[in-house]
């Protein structure tokens, strides 16, 4: 793990997932990618009186915001100990990330934290954990750092998911101070019980201790949530989207429950 993907937007999140990716860059020793990806396409566009582009002044102001964005992360950078870049892509946030993700070991993204009614991040997670194969590190909005040499908390239930998002996390996991297993009883039965997790991990080196929980709280996000805020957990790593993406947006969902409220970051891969 040496790329960082980092997604450049002026939102509440920026600053929040830029500490992040500094934070993970310098822990893993790797290169920072900044990537402003634009959803503006400038197309020529006429009204039918005068006959004159109505698109060139909000071409103008597009790249306008662009330049200042750029300047204000080149600013934020020159004082920084990593090394990096800054490219532009003229695609939507999810596309862009996309295209860019196939020579990235990890991308960083916002969660839906700092604003419960803007609906954008949970769409951006969803649509490129849905469209790459790259792990995320999805920071939340008022949190300004990412420590991946703290304890780290492993959310398992045996499935295909879990499992990517363990491998995925191995880099990370080697840095950790402490992992900790986390399996909730749902009353279901996993193809891979928890102790094929540790066992995993121990032959990449990593110590990891189980808990098996139960599901007596109101949900397994619930479980999830306090066994974090008990073990002082640094950041939290799991699966995304067990069921189908249209049901884990309409009715909830361990995930995107996950995305609104985990106090510290969560690594996720599908």
């Amino acid at each position: 793990m040496k790329s960082v993907l980092l997604y450049i937007n002026d939102d509440t999140g920026l600053e929040a997932r830029l500490q992040a990716a500094l934070d993970l860059t310098r822990a893993i020793g790797g290169h920072l990618n900044c990537l402003r990806a634009n959803p503006y396409n400038p197309q020529m566009a006429f009204d039918g009186v005068t006959g004159m582009s109505v698109v060139y002044d909000v071409a103008k102001l597009t790249r306008e915001a662009d330049e200042k964005l750029r300047s204000y992360i080149e600013g934020r950078m020159a004082d920084e100990d990593v090394p990096w870049d800054y490219e532009e892509a003229n695609a939507s946030p999810a596309r862009g990330l996309a295209r860019h993700s196939a020579l990235a070991d990890i991308m960083v993204l916002s969660s839906a934290s700092g604003d419960r009614n803007n609906v954008l991040p949970v769409g951006i997670l969803g649509d490129v954990l849905f469209n790459t194969q790259v792990p995320a590190l999805v920071q939340p909005d008022d949190m300004k750092k990412f420590d991946a040499t703290g304890t780290a908390i492993v959310a398992w239930n045996g499935s295909f998911e879990s499992g990517n998002a363990l491998r995925a996390a191995v880099p990370l996991l080697q840095l950790a101070s402490a992992v900790h297993i986390v399996t909730v009883d749902e009353d279901k039965d996993h193809d891979l019980p928890p102790l094929a997790a540790s066992e995993y991990l121990s032959r990449h080196g990593i110590t990891s201790e189980i808990h098996s929980m139960s599901a007596k709280k109101p949900s397994v996000q619930e479980v999830l949530l306090s066994t974090i805020d008990a073990l002082k957990a640094s950041y939290l790593v799991m699966g995304a989207y067990g069921h189908s993406r249209a049901r884990e947006f309409l009715f909830g969902g361990v995930t995107r429950s996950l995305f609104l409220d985990c106090p510290v970051p969560l690594i996720v891969s599908r």
